[in-house]
């Protein structure tokens, strides 16, 4: 069924809001894949809190125009399906190395982050990205260990103190 001039502009909208909110991009083929296939992959992504949208080429380009993303303009060609990252900067790289893992017909086209384009062998390194999460936790452990350092050196302290009084 054929977009309407109308119903077209409603689709450059809300992909322009997600994409001037959103942390990364990327964009995936997605030719082969079966309904149920792209049923996972959507129900995932909404789990992860990816939007994930299947869209015209033409339609996408007028979307990114203005955006950190416009630098994938040029790889937007063939059936592509969009995945900006809306919490964690690598959730939707991370959605669409997982999902290609078990299904090869899912390939990564273009990424974007940080307004710059990523070569596609970049979507592994951009996926191991830590959630929020994941980061307030590595910096909880590092902010942890000298603390956890000093109460071990005072209690050598303390111990040999006690030591020299026993004695």
């Amino acid at each position: 069924m054929a977009l309407n001039l109308d119903s077209k502009k409603v689709v450059v909208d809300e992909v322009a809001q997600y994409a001037k909110k959103a942390l990364s991009a990327v964009a995936a083929e997605y030719r082969g894949l079966t309904v149920e296939e792209l049923t996972e992959l959507r129900k995932t992504a909404r789990e992860t809190g990816v939007y994930l949208r299947v869209v015209k080429n033409s339609l996408a380009k007028r979307a990114i125009a203005g955006t950190d993303f416009e630098c994938m303009q040029e790889g937007l060609s063939g059936p592509l399906i969009i995945a900006f990252s809306m919490e964690a900067p690598g959730s939707a790289a991370r959605l669409i190395n997982d999902f290609a893992k078990s299904n090869d017909k899912l390939i990564a086209k273009v990424i974007a982050f940080d307004g710059q384009s990523l070569d596609v062998s970049e979507l592994a390194r951009l996926a191991s990205l830590p959630t929020r999460d994941e980061g307030i936790s590595l910096i909880m452990s590092v902010m942890k260990a000298p603390v956890g350092k000093l109460a071990r050196t005072l209690a050598a302290v303390r111990d040999q103190m006690q030591a020299a009084e026993a004695a």
